[in-house]
């Protein structure tokens, strides 16, 4: 996979965020919250959407330990409650006439078969119609703020996806695996498709996408005791060439919402040995995530399953 360049880019780069305003849903955790740290610290007010009260309450109180002065707010949201993701926008365009980034973070990866309160697939319900939902819901906002960007974070897991039209919620046959990468590939087949509406409508507002190779989070809490052992902090020296720590793999996602050079429609990843691990480039996915008529085929999904339409 040839990659966009070899130059370094690191938290650092991150430039000025005063003004600011971004929110950042799985944030209370791991890469959203390794995002967060960065973005609050440059000056942004950060708000941190997840649906557990006690580890948001724990999270900001992390942030503002770091830096006191840090503005870090909060926003309750179960992405896999439709009803949840309505109230948690509701509350956020009543706080917030303008919105400068989304970021599209949290996610499921591997459940056991289950499915959302409005009856989807946990990882597709979660990972993308969520997030198609809350984006949809939040767009106003978004349009209001030139140079406002959304930033959907997915997986290189999303290689192996594919877009089972006539099955999406895996109901005639759950592969926990199969089911996670058609997520990831959603995501991206998402940003594509918004990108090309808000280049149409000329609007000031840009989709990009990210991944962050193999980080440790607790993302990987349903996979086997084993595998979490071999890729944990302890074995480090043998493992750093597939894991990188959760900081690390935050660095895609801020290039994409930071990065003064970003265009919309990039994808962000790791620019090591298949996108495992190392500095944040332009990276390309899979030829199923470009696949238009794929795109077009989802959006219209989408709007029907969430019965949320976008004003581009």
């Amino acid at each position: 996979m040839k990659q966009a360049s070899r130059e370094r880019w690191t938290a650092s780069d991150v430039g000025d965020q005063q003004g600011r305003v971004a929110v950042i849903t799985g944030g209370s955790g791991g890469l959203g919250l390794e995002t967060a740290r960065v973005l609050s610290a440059r000056g942004a007010t950060v708000v941190l959407a997840a649906r557990d009260p006690a580890k948001l309450a724990r999270a900001v109180a992390e942030l503002q330990a770091a830096g006191p002065a840090a503005a870090v707010l909060t926003a309750e949201v179960d992405l896999a409650s439709l009803e949840s993701v309505r109230e948690a926008a509701a509350d956020l365009a009543g706080r917030f006439a303008t919105l400068d980034l989304l970021i599209n973070n949290a996610g499921l990866m591997f459940p056991p078969y289950g499915l959302t309160k409005d009856g989807y697939e946990l990882q597709f319900g979660t990972n993308h119609l969520g997030h198609f939902a809350l984006t949809g819901l939040l767009m106003r906002q978004l349009l209001a703020t030139p140079g406002s960007r959304v930033v959907t974070v997915s997986s290189n897991g999303h290689r192996t996806g594919r877009m089972n039209f006539a099955d999406l919620n895996s109901a005639r046959h759950y592969q926990r695996m199969l089911a996670y990468s058609q997520s990831k590939l959603a995501n991206l087949l998402f940003t594509y498709e918004l990108q090309r509406r808000l280049t149409a409508a000329d609007a000031p507002t840009m989709a990009l996408a990210a991944h962050p190779g193999t980080a440790r989070t607790d993302l990987t809490r349903h996979v086997s005791k084993l595998s979490n052992a071999a890729l944990g902090p302890r074995l480090r020296a043998l493992n750093s060439w597939l894991v990188q720590d959760a900081a690390a793999g935050a660095l895609p996602i801020l290039r994409a919402a930071t990065d003064p050079a970003a265009i919309g429609g990039t994808y962000y990843g790791p620019d090591g040995f298949l996108q495992l691990t190392g500095n944040p480039v332009v990276v390309t996915s899979s030829n199923r995530s470009q696949n238009r008529q794929a795109q077009r085929r989802l959006w219209v999904e989408s709007e029907q399953l969430t019965g949320i339409t976008y004003p581009v």
